[in-house]
Order: structure tokens, then sequence, then C-alpha cells
């Protein structure tokens, strides 16, 4: 029989939602992401401590504020461990600007260009790379800058519709609804479980499928933040999905069937047109509480995870 793994690679591209170089290796996924929480898995396994030793020896030959060195160095070693993982997928790496620059749009313009700049100093052209962006209105708008400048960019951290089309309408390369994280929040207000078939981070991807191929929306739609093997097995066909290597060793085990649940010759009816100023998405937002409360608690999140990173990179450059 042919595992679940194996069907839905027939049907979707398997991306691998970890930057350790060995399940890489094992589990040859066609993309892989990084951001800080990864990066700092990644720097705890001893397959690594090489690119941290090089980072932090170059980061003590650099001039400039003890601040700026220490966010250089954390920008080094994310694409020291992101171009270790391009020589090894045939596809892209997703690498994130940084959380703290998520409601800045000139801020995360210019470290998207100082990201592409690095990779192609390691000999990782740009079309290798998907810079990883919030999708907040700003965040927004620097990716269609980015994309403008054939830059191509993975908006993170959709909880909604409203982030997913205003992302399609700056042209973004990809999008990674976050499936896991709306489930959470949904189980924590209603105090109860829900099937695959209900859960509604599946239904809100299926949602945001179902919008762009109906309206001929380009834009990948890559669904991510899995928490168990049914959520994945519930979007079976989708553009992309994004899944740990915990989750991928589970589907490679299981010989089970996998039907199709999603693909455009599927999608029937077409849904009316989102606005996408700058005043609906904002109001859209603010009437999506589990949308606005999962996009603040991300980009948290990674902020946290970010300075995490720089005070480990402190810790090594002071003993």
């Amino acid at each position: 029989m042919t595992s679940k793994l194996d069907q839905l690679r027939a049907m979707t591209t398997v991306v691998a939602d970890t930057g350790d170089i060995d399940a890489i290796r094992r589990l040859k996924p066609v993309d892989c992401t990084t951001n800080p929480t990864l990066v700092l898995k990644a720097l705890g396994l001893t397959s690594h401590a090489a690119l941290f030793d090089e980072a932090v020896t170059w980061g003590r030959s650099q001039s400039g504020t003890r601040e700026g060195v220490v966010a250089a160095i954390g920008d080094r070693l994310a694409v020291a461990v992101g171009a270790e993982l391009a020589r090894l997928v045939p596809g892209r790496v997703s690498t994130e600007v940084d959380a703290d620059l998520s409601f800045d749009t000139a801020g995360s313009i210019a470290k998207a260009h100082e990201i592409v700049a690095a990779y192609d100093a390691l000999g990782i052209p740009r079309e290798k790379i998907l810079i990883k962006l919030a999708s907040t209105w700003e965040g927004i708008r620097a990716a269609e800058v980015l994309q403008g400048e054939g830059i191509d960019c993975n908006m993170t951290l959709i909880f909604s519709i409203a982030q997913a089309v205003a992302c399609a309408e700056a042209k973004a390369f990809l999008i990674s609804p976050f499936v896991g994280r709306i489930l959470d929040w949904y189980v924590a207000k209603e105090g109860r479980s829900f099937t695959a078939e209900e859960d509604p981070g599946v239904l809100s991807v299926r949602e945001i499928y179902t919008y762009y191929k109906a309206h001929g929306i380009e834009t990948v739609v890559m669904g991510a933040s899995f928490r168990t093997a049914a959520e994945i097995e519930a979007l079976a066909g989708c553009d992309r999905l994004t899944i740990s290597p915990a989750l991928l060793d589970e589907l490679a085990a299981d010989e089970g069937e996998l039907p199709r649940k999603l693909s455009p010759e599927m999608v029937t009816g077409k849904p009316a047109i989102y606005p996408t100023d700058e005043r609906a998405f904002r109001w859209a937002m603010n009437e999506n509480a589990m949308a606005t409360e999962k996009l603040a608690e991300g980009i948290r999140g990674f902020a946290k995870d970010l300075r995490s990173l720089r005070s480990l990179i402190i810790e090594r450059l002071d003993a």
C-alpha cells in the first residue's frame, strides 16, 4: 500500500515546517521554512554548532552599536540555516522578517533587501527564497512593493479571508493560513472539541482556497500550523501544506486511503468580491475577534523568540 504521505504528495506540494537538517534529508520535502522559533531549535542541534560559532566570530569583528551587531548576527544565523536548507530542497526556503517590524512597511522592505543580499552572497539566488512577512496592513504593503521588485513573499499569520484577499490584491506569491491556531481559539472559546470536517481552521482554509480558485487568483494557498494529521487530511489537495516532521512521520506510517478534499474542479459558484482598501481591511479585522487576537498573539510569540535568540547571541558574545 502507498502511505498517506505519498498520496498527499501526489496532489499537494509538501513543505517541511522545520530547520532540522537531518529531518529535511530524511523526509525530502519540496520546500521548507524558517522563523526565529525554528532557528532557535536548529541552533540547539549539534549539527548547527559550527554555524553559531562562525556567526559569533564574525559578529565580534563588526563595528556599530551592540544592539546592531547582535541583530546582524541573528540575521546571519537565520540566513546560514536557510542557505543549508536551500541546498537540500528543490524548491524554496521561507525566511522571516523580524517580528518587531510587523507594523513598519519601510523597515520590512529594507530588511527583506538585506536578507536577499545575504543569501546572494552565499550563492543562493532570490528564486530560491521567499520573504516571510506578518499579514498586517503594513506587512501586506511591504509585500506589494517587494513583489513589484521580483522578490517573492510568503504572508504568514493568516487568520481571515480579509487578510487573504488583501494579500492576493498585493500579488503576494504565497499565503500561510494557520489552521491549528484558529482551532485553538475556538476550543478555548467554546470549550469543546471539533471533528476535522467542522474544524474552524480547516474551514477557513477551504473558504480562502475556494475564493482564490473561483476568482482566478494565482497566489498560492499553503495551510500551516497543524495540530493533527486529520486536519492535514481534510485539506488534501490544497496548493501546499507545511507540516512538522512528527506529523510527516505519522502520515508516512499510515497506509490508509487519502481522498482528495480540494481541487479547482471542485469549486462551484463565485463568492462575492471582498473590498481590500485599508478602511475595509481594518474594519473586517476589528469585527473578527479570533483573527485580531491570534494575529497579535502570533507577532508577540515570534518577537519573544527573536528576543530569546538575541539573548543567546549576547551570552555567546560575552563568553
